[in-house]
């Protein structure tokens, strides 16, 4: 069997066996029509099985795509262009290319190919830390770039077949809050399953793993720092060791306040290295940081609060998850998706610069709030709110 041959059946293979049940939103809003696209995102979430039902529901044909994950050996000894050019002279009309940060040189790669077939169409994943080099290559006037992250609470539930219900703006939310939880409290029991997404439910094959759902969780961390991070940034064994301990020593914090001094001596690394393995991680979507306006505007600032990225994360990695951290994580990771997020003067978090929230549970206290504008509270444990209060789990719906 040729080797080029070997693709096709992997390929096709694996098509043959992507699942249509679910699809994520995003499937949806890409614009498959453009003819190079991009789709950004931490491993886990989706990106490649997104690449395969759109094959599979589109092309009866299969003779005119094929699909490839670049990390595959064969382009050890290989080059893109040759296979490209294969397919292409083959009748081949599109080509999904998966982990394209696998390939050295991907941006210059594409670039070539994209002029070099001007009929073919070139949809890529990668990695959420990938930037477009302009130095490189000149791929972002070309490009429509999509970004994909793991389940939001509403996709979770849509997910395990209990409940479709349409995203809901923010501003929808604090203004008709109570008619919105009451219509779908009344549908389903929403507690328990708020409680289960918030340990597994963030990267969907958590269906698939069981019990093993947590230590998969590891391996993305782990994989996205030894194989991820180093595709696209040019760093060292020592500094991915200190990027391990980092989200140790975040996952059990309540949450991470950091003293960068302190922090700067902890991990044994100067303010501007230090700075930098934290932007590493937050590009990767591996953290999040929290910093007040002033400090939002400077892209190299210290943040005033670092969080993981998502509350399974923190399950995954600590041994005992505080209650009021994976409030906020989740908080976070909702509202982070929807709207721009800082640190308020007074309150936990400040959203579009204008609404204020206190996360907290069932008999959090108004008081430290109650004089400020536009303030809400965010509540765990309560099905539907009241006045400014607000159900947690409802900012789950915004995406």
């Amino acid at each position: 069997m040729a080797t080029s041959d070997y693709l096709y059946l992997i390929s096709n293979r694996k098509i043959n066996q992507i699942s249509l049940d679910y699809k994520r939103p995003l499937y949806r809003e890409i614009n498959w029509d453009n003819r190079l696209i991009g789709i950004k995102g931490p491993k886990g979430v989706g990106k490649s099985t997104l690449l395969l039902q759109h094959i599979k529901e589109t092309f009866p044909d299969r003779s005119a795509v094929l699909y490839v994950s670049l990390d595959n050996l064969w382009f050890s000894t290989n080059n893109l262009s040759d296979l490209v050019e294969y397919h292409y002279t083959h009748g081949g009309t599109h080509v999904f290319l998966d982990e394209v940060h696998k390939y050295k040189h991907w941006q210059t790669a594409i670039k070539n190919i994209y002029d070099d077939y001007p009929d073919l169409h070139i949809i890529y994943t990668g990695s959420s830390a990938l930037e477009i080099k302009t130095a490189e290559s000149d791929l972002s006037r070309r490009l429509r770039s999509y970004d994909m992250d793991g389940l939001s609470f509403r996709e979770y539930l849509s997910f395990e077949n209990v409940l479709d219900y349409p995203a809901i703006k923010l501003e929808d939310i604090l203004s008709n809050h109570i008619t919105m939880a009451s219509d779908i409290t009344a549908r389903l029991r929403i507690l328990p399953f708020f409680e289960k997404y918030l340990v597994a439910g963030y990267y969907p094959f958590y269906k698939e793993e069981g019990d093993g759902y947590l230590s998969r969780v590891q391996e993305v961390i782990s994989q996205t720092i030894d194989v991820d991070i180093p595709a696209v940034e040019d760093v060292e064994y020592e500094t991915l060791q200190k990027l391990k301990k980092l989200m140790v020593i975040i996952a059990n914090q309540v949450p991470f306040i950091p003293k960068m001094n302190d922090f700067y001596q902890e991990m044994k690394t100067s303010r501007e290295q230090g700075l930098k393995l934290l932007n590493i991680l937050e590009d990767a979507k591996m953290i999040s940081t929290l910093k007040s306006p002033v400090k939002a505007l400077k892209h190299i600032s210290a943040p005033d609060k670092i969080y993981l990225d998502n509350t399974n994360m923190l399950y995954a990695l600590s041994e005992d998850a505080q209650i009021g951290t994976v409030r906020e994580t989740f908080f976070m990771n909702q509202l982070s998706k929807s709207g721009r997020v800082s640190l308020p003067e007074k309150g936990d978090f400040k959203v579009d610069g204008k609404y204020l929230f206190e996360v907290g549970g069932r008999k959090k206290s108004y008081e430290q709030i109650k004089d400020e504008k536009n303030s809400y509270l965010a509540l765990d444990s309560i099905e539907i709110g009241n006045g400014n209060k607000i159900p947690l789990w409802l900012f789950g719906f915004l995406a």
